[in-house]
């Protein structure tokens, strides 16, 4: 979720200028937004009982992000709060979206500040978020997956849910990521435990564990940074 969670109940007249998502676009470019904040732009206003920002909290907690683009009219209209002509403009923004997708290479990752800077949405999370990027040999993505969202603990985190999505996408190699709400970036005992455990599945596989990075709202901590992966 973005900075302004704690808000959607507000008219974003009432806010802070640089707080509103037009503003804050204006002042620090887009990159800097979430996807809460982005899709309340597009929708520009909402209605009695469903101000903007909770219509688009809504739609992004009805449906998956890797899913949003594939979502229909006819879905959206069952938001409650979102109008027709609100659910017509979306899926044509998403058609767009997935046509210029389509035109261009997926991004490569060569730093930890890499994944760090794509997980702007997950920074500010209150749960932790547990994603796996799916990677080729030249460090490409493939794919990426939530695998789990919560504490995260080995009991929560099975390798056959980080590595059957690596076989089907034919991945080469993994890098984990997941995000700390508390604020600080050091790995816990089970999150070293579960990165170690992930390891050796992959070398078992044929499928290398490369980093695995902790995200929050200021900061990352790397595993292969410090040399724990």
């Amino acid at each position: 979720m973005g900075s302004n969670d704690y808000r959607v109940g507000e008219k974003i007249k009432n806010w802070h200028p640089l707080e509103r998502p037009r503003e804050k676009l204006l002042q620090y470019g887009p990159d800097r937004l979430s996807n809460q904040e982005l899709l309340t732009i597009i929708l520009r206003s909402g209605r009695k009982h469903y101000p903007v920002v909770k219509l688009a909290e809504q739609i992004l907690k009805t449906f998956p992000e890797e899913k949003l683009l594939e979502t229909s009219i006819e879905e959206l209209r069952k938001v409650p709060g979102l109008g027709s002509v609100q659910a017509i403009e979306l899926v044509a923004v998403f058609e767009l979206a997935k046509r210029l997708l389509g035109k261009k290479q997926n991004k490569i990752y060569l730093s930890p500040k890499d994944i760090y800077n794509e997980l702007i949405d997950f920074r500010q999370r209150k749960k932790e978020y547990f994603v796996a990027f799916y990677l080729d040999t030249r460090n490409q993505e493939i794919r990426r997956e939530v695998i789990s969202v919560g504490t995260l603990n080995a009991s929560l985190v099975h390798p056959r849910e980080v590595f059957e999505p690596a076989i089907r996408y034919l991945s080469a190699q993994i890098i984990l990521a997941h995000n700390h709400p508390s604020g600080d970036p050091q790995p816990s005992e089970d999150d070293i435990a579960i990165t170690e455990r992930l390891k050796k599945a992959g070398q078992i596989i044929g499928i290398e564990i490369i980093d695995h990075i902790i995200v929050t709202s200021q900061t990352y901590y790397s595993f292969k940074e410090h040399q724990l992966i």
